[in-house]
């Protein structure tokens, strides 16, 4: 069994990871606030993978057991936080929105030196959680399942996100009834089957676009029946299109 890192104190730093390049399963003792300013992050516990583009940021409890991912070159920005300080009231991973205060915010906190404890960065820091307090939660999860019929059709998606087929057919494959699957989808996962291929496909599209891929082609790789449909979607779960996050902006 691979051991699971534990380092106590979350740090505050930024750093720079390359393409398609990871930081292995750790833990830490402190809350933190992963924020991605270029690229696309995805950070997995044991429950599912969370992703956040350059307008979110992802919460991670003290004692939760996460590793990292990057999608295209990705500039970290890592906000460790005492135990004690939790604005939010989570004791779970979570999505937030960052607006463009809290994103200079966050710039700021983690550009300065990690030992400076003057009254200019307590200040800095007192109002970077006010922000955090203030910051809408998103649903931008792709839940893990554990029931191996679900895991069959949830592994069947991953390998091709453009997979048409309905709950109906694939169930076919998983041997249970595609009522069985609904009702295991709600049960497991918190959401529909459709829904949760949406996330799935918005997930993909994330990853595609981060690796500077046209967007009609990430339309046609994840499944959408043309481009126009494909940024209705996006621009309805994150706010703009996705040309944005294009590192060229093609």
């Amino acid at each position: 069994m691979t051991e699971i890192r534990h380092e106590p104190v979350a740090p505050t730093r930024t750093q720079w990871l390359a393409p398609g390049s990871d930081i292995d399963a750790h833990r830490h003792d402190d809350h933190q606030i992963v924020y991605a300013a270029r690229g696309v992050l995805a950070v997995t516990t044991g429950a599912g993978t969370w992703i956040a583009p350059a307008n979110r940021a992802i919460w991670v409890p003290a004692g939760t057991v996460h590793a990292h991912r990057a999608h295209g070159a990705l500039q970290l920005h890592l906000v460790g936080l005492d135990v004690t300080e939790n604005p939010l009231g989570l004791d779970a991973p979570a999505v937030l929105t960052v607006e463009p205060l809290l994103r200079e915010l966050i710039l700021a906190h983690t550009g300065a030196p990690g030992h400076d404890d003057s009254p200019e960065r307590r200040r800095l820091r007192a109002v970077l959680l006010d922000r955090l307090a203030a910051s809408p939660q998103q649903p931008v999860q792709l839940p893990s399942p554990s029931d191996p019929r679900l895991r069959h059709i949830c592994d069947t998606l991953y390998a091709d996100p453009a997979d048409r087929r309905t709950l109906a057919a694939l169930s076919r494959e998983a041997g249970a009834s595609e009522r069985t699957l609904s009702r295991l989808f709600t049960a497991e996962l918190g959401m529909t089957f459709p829904q949760w291929r949406t996330q799935l496909r918005l997930y993909q599209a994330l990853v595609l676009l981060a690796e500077d891929t046209p967007v009609t082609t990430v339309a046609h790789r994840c499944g959408w029946a043309s481009a126009s449909a494909f940024i209705d979607v996006f621009r309805r779960a994150y706010g703009h299109t996705p040309g944005r996050h294009l590192p060229r902006g093609r």
